[in-house]
């Protein structure tokens, strides 16, 4: 008997998580979340509306951002120079 077990539980049990599958789609589905945008979405138009506001044409200059870049990994046990 034990044996034959894989192939009398496999079965079934791929028959259980099929019916759940299904079950848990048709209880948990409703017409709402089908319209519901995606995260991506959201947050695109997210950045769409904080760009509303500014002025595009008002940007750091790339001196200003180099100022806050990390330094290099490879460089954190140096010694400083001073």
């Amino acid at each position: 008997m034990r044996t034959y077990a894989p192939y009398i539980t496999f079965p079934v049990a791929l028959v259980v998580g099929a019916v759940g599958y299904h079950l848990e789609w048709f209880l948990s589905e409703t017409p709402k979340s089908r319209e519901e945008k995606s995260i991506f979405e959201l947050r695109e138009e997210r950045k769409l509306q904080e760009q509303m506001g500014k002025d595009g044409t008002q940007v750091l200059s790339l001196k200003d951002k180099l100022e806050f870049t990390p330094k290099a990994a490879l460089n954190k046990n140096r010694p400083e120079e001073s």
